[in-house]
């Protein structure tokens, strides 16, 4: 029995068993007995891209509802080591350590945080990494809601003025709210740039501005941190912000794994594949998401966002499946690109093409926001088989549209 194994559940992993499934199904009768195993640290999928919100009630959905209805086997464990000259995947469970071997190996382990050699930080920092990040942060804002006031208590100091690091400062006074901790409060975004958003480009930056000025979100730029304590943080500039919640935002990175293979590598080290997400140099193994770059147009790289790790999962699991059979592989391009910028209780920020032109703002873009992180980006949740299936069918969705 053939084997194709997919080591990662999140956006591009998923999509990427469900792809395979569909594949294998509409092969019929050949490909039946293949295994398709899915390898993750969690036995759930993580909407990841709203662990920033106040609600994270409907944000972690376990995998047995999405997979088991199409036949797909998942398992539990971290992944510890990739030998793609045997085609062997060591893992570690709770029973141990175990090898798995592989007919076709779909890598999806995403990306990661990075965490400089701060001092402080890792035993003072909280981010959004993970779904148990985000319940971290959570939890601790509530355990401050409980204690007196003080000023580090109603002081939150965001690290990072990237997309991430923008809507966690955006959506902190909502959170602080929630959390009990009402009156005066601080949101202070932090940056080494001289500019909020640097990404964004001029056109998108001034609604940024306008819409954490109207929320009060302080900023100090051109600054790095020197120290994070238990009630302080540090920066370069000799300022010491009283604070007990400092949130890190401050760059992303491919998953480690991806030194793993030998394959080319980018800047963030992503792995570089073709178009129908083959890894270059590997012909049993593909990758998708963001431990994934590939030039989807012919001349931008894919970012590290679900809005190209979905459609990468769904065609490396068509792909993977294809090339085990003998069936001609489907190349993935993609001719759009938009970025939706949630701005909190202002509204949101919606931009289209890589000059990122503003095409709607305020309350008409929330609308899009919402829609996208509430339903576009999640797959059937009634445990149909036949719409699972049908979600993860090889295609490219339209962009998002305006909701007024």
């Amino acid at each position: 029995m053939a084997r194709i194994l997919v080591l990662g559940a999140g956006f591009a992993g998923l999509w990427a068993a469900l792809g395979a499934a569909r594949k294998r199904d509409e092969i019929g009768a050949r490909a039946a007995d293949t295994e398709i195993l899915v390898v993750d640290r969690n036995a759930y999928h993580n909407i990841r891209v709203r662990n920033y919100e106040v609600d994270l009630g409907d944000i972690a959905l376990p995998l047995k509802d999405l997979l088991d209805p199409v036949g797909v086997s998942h398992r539990v464990a971290e992944v510890a080591a990739i030998d793609t000259a045997t085609r062997a995947v060591t893992v570690k469970t709770r029973a141990g350590t175990e090898v798995l071997s592989y007919n076709r190996l779909v890598l999806t382990t995403g990306s990661e945080l990075v965490r400089p050699a701060i001092s402080g930080l890792a035993a003072h920092g909280f981010d959004v990494d993970t779904y148990e990040a985000a319940m971290r942060l959570d939890a601790h804002l509530a355990a401050l809601g409980k204690e007196p006031p003080s000023e580090a208590r109603a002081t939150v100091a965001v690290v990072g003025a990237g997309f991430t690091g923008i809507e966690v400062a955006a959506e902190m006074p909502a959170k602080l709210a929630h959390a009990g901790i009402t009156g005066d409060h601080r949101v202070i975004l932090i940056d080494p740039n001289p500019v909020v958003g640097a990404t964004f480009g001029a056109h998108g930056r001034p609604v940024i501005n306008e819409a954490l000025a109207t929320l009060g979100v302080e900023t100090r730029l051109n600054v790095r941190v020197s120290a994070i304590g238990a009630d302080s943080i540090t920066l370069n500039s000799d300022e010491i912000i009283p604070t007990k919640t400092v949130v890190w935002c401050a760059g992303m990175r491919a998953s480690p794994l991806a030194t793993s293979l030998p394959a080319r590598r980018d800047a963030l080290g992503r792995i570089k594949v073709d178009h129908t997400m083959r890894v270059e140099g590997l012909p049993d193994v593909f990758a998708a998401g963001d431990v994934a770059a590939c030039l989807i147009d012919g001349e931008h790289p894919t970012v590290m966002s679900c809005q190209f790790a979905r459609p990468m999962g769904r065609f490396a699991g068509h792909n993977v499946v294809a090339d085990l059979f003998g069936e001609k592989l489907l190349p993935l391009n993609i001719d759009w690109y938009v970025t939706v910028l949630d701005l909190g209780a202002w509204g949101a920020l919606y931009t289209t093409g890589w000059d990122r032109e503003v095409h709607t703002s305020g309350a008409a873009a929330k609308l899009t926001k919402q829609t996208i992180n509430r339903q576009r980006i999640y797959p059937p949740r009634n445990g149909d088989r036949a719409a699972l299936l049908a979600a993860a069918a090889p295609t490219i969705q339209t962009a998002p549209p305006t909701r007024k």
